[in-house]
């Protein structure tokens, strides 16, 4: 007669099969979305159940857009119910190059994304893994992030405040800032203060500090270069997308005759427009966003996309926890990785709505932690009483 440990050692092994028959068996079973706002940002976040008990985070957030793409998330939701869950590439392909001919655009994108995301949590959890482990990482390495919007809000805004703002900055650890340069006056008017600007910053944060100016798509092709040739010898890091990128020829003449790196592609939403924008060599630090062009799965093959044309990848990042998570988890193992932007100013609201799940930023780096999964937990009912959804009709889109 068997001991009760020769016992139990044999009710764990034949229970084996069974365990791993209902893991390869998680399906999706519903799509829960979730809006609020906080400021002027609206945020939409998604939770996939699973008939398992496994439940993924997505997020669609898009200004001025989340209640289209919450409607383009629930579209996908009968073509997924039921699918396993554990098949991520299947799924995204069969979202994308299947269910209709008219598949792109930054809407449907953004909510394929979110599903993405949300899939691949799933599936970390699953096997018990943090996310960067799946993508290849080895370990958890600090990742270089900058810090995005920083000045923003300063009035009055002056040469003398940036110059002591920068010096600030950097003894708070930062290695890199960007921040977006404002509009007004004519030609030459803008042009003047913005080297003033520039000067300013490089003047306060010392020859060390990485500076990354935002353009916001406001200039033509020959005012882009006049400025890429008076700040030059303040020796910026990069231009962010001078004018419009639906044009990456001229993004690609601007590029060649400016002293200083090209950045952009936060609004282009797949390899085949990064390709376009790479063809043109419009640009050596491409910025796609995880949440607008397709999730994980796709950001990665723009990421690899990149490296064979030379190009950095340094992601755009404006919206929510999950969003600048999820990111971070894909650039993970990405050889041509050079950083990620980081909304700090949110830092504090996205850790107290999260459980205490958000990693800070640490001498300009942040660290994915061990957790199984993302690593986030959502506190939906704080989200609930400090941020409610304020309806989009009471405020235009371009107040976002």
């Amino acid at each position: 007669m068997p001991s009760p440990a020769q016992l139990s050692r044999r009710l764990f092994l034949a229970a084996i099969p069974a365990l791993a028959d209902t893991a390869t068996r998680l399906n999706i079973k519903k799509f829960i979305t979730r809006k609020h706002t906080i400021g002027n940002r609206d945020y939409l976040f998604l939770e996939i159940e699973t008939d398992g008990g496994i439940t993924g985070l997505g997020e669609g957030s898009v200004s001025g857009r989340v209640e289209i793409v919450e409607q383009a998330i629930q579209w996908f939701a009968p073509f997924l119910i039921g699918k396993p869950a554990a098949g991520i590439e299947d799924n995204w392909n069969r979202a994308y190059y299947q269910l209709s001919r008219y598949r792109n655009g930054p809407i449907l994108m953004t909510a394929l994304a979110a599903v993405d995301i949300a899939l691949w949590d799933i599936e970390a959890q699953r096997l018990g893994e943090p996310l960067w482990r799946l993508l290849g990482a080895a370990e958890a390495k600090p990742m270089r992030v900058y810090y995005s919007h920083w000045s923003h809000g300063m009035e009055p805004r002056t040469p003398e405040k940036l110059a002591a703002l920068a010096a600030k900055t950097v003894k708070d650890g930062w290695t890199c800032l960007k921040w977006v340069l404002p509009k007004g006056g004519s030609e030459s008017e803008r042009l003047h203060r913005l080297v003033a600007e520039v000067e300013a910053v490089r003047r306060g944060g010392g020859p060390n500090l990485d500076i990354g100016l935002e353009m916001w798509e406001t200039f033509s092709v020959r005012s882009a270069i006049e400025l890429a040739k008076a700040v030059a010898p303040f020796r910026p890091m990069f231009i962010e997308e001078p004018t419009w990128r639906e044009t990456p020829q001229a993004l690609g003449e601007i590029a060649s005759k400016s002293p200083v790196p090209l950045a952009g592609g936060e609004g282009l939403i797949s390899r085949y427009e990064f390709k376009q924008l790479l063809d043109a060599k419009g640009a050596q630090i491409i910025q796609p966003d995880v949440i607008h062009c397709g999730g994980i799965t796709e950001i990665r093959k723009i990421a690899a996309l990149s490296e064979l044309y030379g190009a950095e990848i340094s992601p755009h990042m404006y919206y929510g926890p999950i969003a600048h998570i999820a990111s971070l988890h894909s650039m993970s193992a990405v050889r041509n990785f050079l950083m990620q932007e980081w909304d700090a100013g949110m830092e504090s609201t996205f850790a107290a709505v999260t459980k205490n799940t958000f990693p800070l930023v640490k001498q300009s780096h942040v660290t994915l932690t061990e957790t199984p999964g993302l690593g986030l937990k959502m506190d939906w009912p704080e989200w609930g009483r400090l941020y409610p959804y304020k309806s989009q009709s009471l405020r235009p889109p371009g107040g976002q």
